[in-house]
């Protein structure tokens, strides 16, 4: 049993959505404004929490940036919006998945339990990974590139440790979109090359590192020895 927020303005979706997650066995609590879910959620133990964007008092993307300044509580965001960017906006804010409305309510129960499993399958044993002067520590989340730490976000930090765990074996887009998000985007996204240029950003070109390689046509690899 799975105890869940609903962050959601729009009551009789609420109330449909709070229906089928009780009938899956799992307790709900909903607020209806933006302040009141943020302060629940700060003050509650939450499994998961599903978040609208366009919120009253305060909206969904600060709602996030909020709780992941306090939380690592996994949040999918439900959202009118279905432009790329307003996707990796709220992604690169700490949501661990984003669902546009109108959905099918089978789709959503599913990526909750995605997020549900992610976290309970979270490591939690200290290891490190360190490739070409890259070192990356998954217990602290922390990265240093030459011996600098560098700052990233959650799925910066995911699509890092996907690609430093399978060095020299290249990975194609989808592969990486399914290991990190669970599920495809729309087939023409660009997410994970907009990812890749904020990593290239923070570490290749601000401290002369040759860290991640495009691989034309078939995806991203990492090759140790590359300076």
């Amino acid at each position: 049993m799975s105890k869940i927020l609903i962050v959601e303005d729009e009551t009789q979706l609420a109330r449909f959505v709070e229906l089928e997650l009780i009938h899956e066995g799992n307790t709900v609590d909903k607020a209806e404004d933006g302040r009141v879910g943020l302060d629940m959620a700060l003050s509650i133990n939450y499994d998961l929490i599903l978040l609208d964007v366009m919120l009253p008092g305060i909206n969904g993307f600060e709602v996030l940036r909020r709780i992941r300044a306090k939380k690592e509580t996994p949040v999918i965001l439900l959202t009118a919006r279905d432009a790329v960017m307003d996707k990796v906006s709220g992604l690169d804010a700490g949501a661990d998945d984003y669902i546009t409305k109108p959905f099918a309510i089978e789709e959503l129960l599913a990526r909750i339990r995605v997020a549900l499993k992610r976290k309970a399958g979270a490591v939690t044993a200290s290891r490190q990974l360190t490739i070409n002067n890259v070192t990356m520590d998954l217990d602290r989340h922390e990265v240093l590139a030459a011996g600098n730490l560098v700052e990233l976000t959650h799925y910066e930090f995911e699509l890092l440790r996907i690609l430093m765990e399978n060095c020299n074996i290249v990975l194609d887009r989808e592969r990486l979109i399914s290991e990190i998000w669970g599920y495809d985007f729309d087939g023409e996204t660009n997410v994970v090359d907009v990812y890749v240029r904020h990593l290239r950003t923070k570490i290749d070109d601000k401290y002369g590192i040759k860290l991640i390689q495009t691989v034309r046509g078939v995806g991203y690899v990492i090759k140790e020895g590359q300076l």
